[in-house]
């Protein structure tokens, strides 16, 4: 989710980008040993598209800097934090099996990056999961780090050209550990994370069967200014929906987290209410406690059967996004509708 106060403006101009281009074998380099066999060396480049721009790799990235926590802990999964070269834009605490191997990585800023940052850590790729966070005013856009010799990754799951496949954001998902094993030459633990994130999915689609009705579900990720944000049409939330046997109640909303209000969905009435807890972050109603709380105080909400008989399931908000750990919260909702009756 991307609400957040207005960037500062960071100055491009006059910026210098020193790459490294240090090869590495086909794990994770150590600090003492980067260089690479002359195998690795020799092999044929590695060439990805992303949102795009058509990347080539001749050799492992050696120094990558990640936008945001998603991307970091996807590196973090694939066992790459030595070729990490900064992380920046933590929203909560790094999930607890990543934490020793974040320990080791640079965090260049705790919240967005400025563009200065990025090029003071001198990297030779930069990964992202939203293409909003490549703008002037933040790192720079991706055709300015092109003109500057950075290659630039984007998530498949926010890339415009990536939704319209039939493909669903798990698949994206998926198609991002396949592309960074590539790109990292790390293609067995790639491999491994996809096996492992398919099985939470079967076991998450088993429910699908024995849901009874057509329960209907609001995603609840942020209150802004005392305004609802919600799961629209398209993203995670929606896929997990669907794949549970439970309709999204603002699904006929395209648009992945629409600023709606509480009497919209209080017309909506849905049977389900998920509530992301991003208490971490520190901003207003950011916690679950406090959504709930303004479920109950908030006049129209009140009133709903999912508030009063409190049919409510709560997730780790960074989870509604598209992440290595978007699978776990996955499996806190199909209990969720076990607990709740919804499951036969």
């Amino acid at each position: 989710m991307r609400i957040s106060p207005k960037p500062r403006t960071a100055a491009l101009a006059g910026l210098l980008l020193a790459l490294t281009t240090a090869g590495c074998g086909a794990g994770p380099a150590s600090p003492a040993s980067p260089t690479a066999p002359a195998s690795a060396a020799s092999a044929a480049p590695v060439k990805v598209e992303s949102c795009g721009h058509d990347l080539s790799f001749a050799r492992p990235p050696q120094r990558v800097v990640t936008l945001d926590q998603s991307s970091t802990e996807t590196l973090l999964a694939l066992g790459l934090q030595d070729r990490m070269a900064g992380t920046s834009n933590l929203k909560t605490k790094v999930a607890a099996q990543y934490q020793s191997a974040y320990g080791t990585v640079p965090v260049l800023n705790p919240k967005l990056l400025t563009a200065e940052q990025l090029r003071a850590a001198t990297p030779d790729l930069v990964v992202s999961s939203f293409t909003d966070l490549y703008t002037k005013d933040r790192v720079g856009t991706r055709e300015e780090l092109r003109r500057l010799g950075l290659p630039s990754y984007v998530s498949a799951v926010d890339c415009p050209e990536g939704g319209g496949s039939g493909r669903t954001p798990f698949d994206l998902l998926l198609r991002d550990y396949e592309n960074l094993g590539r790109i990292f030459r790390v293609e067995d633990r790639a491999a491994k994370l996809i096996a492992e994130q398919r099985q939470a999915l079967d076991r998450a689609a088993d429910v699908r069967s024995s849901v009874t009705g057509e329960p209907t579900v609001v995603w609840l990720y942020s209150v802004y200014a005392g305004l609802p944000y919600v799961a629209g049409n398209g993203g995670m939330p929606s896929a997990m929906s669907e794949l549970v046997g439970v309709r999204n109640a603002f699904d006929d909303v395209d648009e992945d987290w629409p600023e709606v209000s509480w009497e919209e969905i209080a017309r909506r009435d849905p049977d389900i209410i998920v509530i992301g807890d991003l208490s971490e972050r520190g901003a207003a109603g950011d916690s679950a406690a406090e959504k709930l709380a303004m479920l109950r105080e908030e006049p129209t909400m009140s009133k709903l059967t999912a508030v009063k008989e409190n049919r409510i399931v709560q997730v780790p908000g960074i989870e509604m996004d598209p992440s290595v750990r978007t699978v776990n919260t996955l499996g806190l909702f199909a209990d969720g509708l076990r607990k709740l009756g919804h499951v036969r």
